[in-house]
């Protein structure tokens, strides 16, 4: 339940972010460059101050994403007692007479003929 909770607000954090990440200038562009002069005359919001409060926004969301993942794994349900799918399942199904020694194995390699005769005339 906690995790589920977690990961939905992390979710919400990673659209934020990118609705942030959009939002900042690139080379005079964006909301501080061009929007926010247009804004009642570029007196309410100026174009520096939007850039300071977009970067502090990213830092601010990037720092709790950062934290929740990090909480996040210490929150997953561990049901297994320390084994994962494969340890719990694999392990009572194996025959230990099927794996053979590399000496009992059949060779990869092609056995190579002595008894061929090859005539090359020309």
């Amino acid at each position: 339940m906690l995790y589920a909770i977690i990961v939905s607000l992390i979710a919400i954090i990673c659209v934020l972010l990118i609705v942030v990440v959009l939002l900042q200038p690139g080379q005079k562009e964006g909301l501080s460059g061009g929007l926010a002069a247009g804004m009642a005359g570029g007196a309410a919001m100026g174009a520096r101050r939007t850039a300071d409060l977009l970067s502090k926004t990213t830092s601010i969301l990037a720092a709790l994403f950062l934290s929740l993942s990090v909480l996040a794994n210490f929150a997953i349900d561990r049901d297994g007692g320390g084994q994962s799918t494969i340890q719990q399942t694999g392990i009572e199904n194996v025959d230990p007479s099927d794996f053979r020694a590399p000496s009992q194995t059949e060779s990869a390699v092609p056995q190579q003929q002595d008894d061929v005769d090859i005539d090359i005339e020309n």
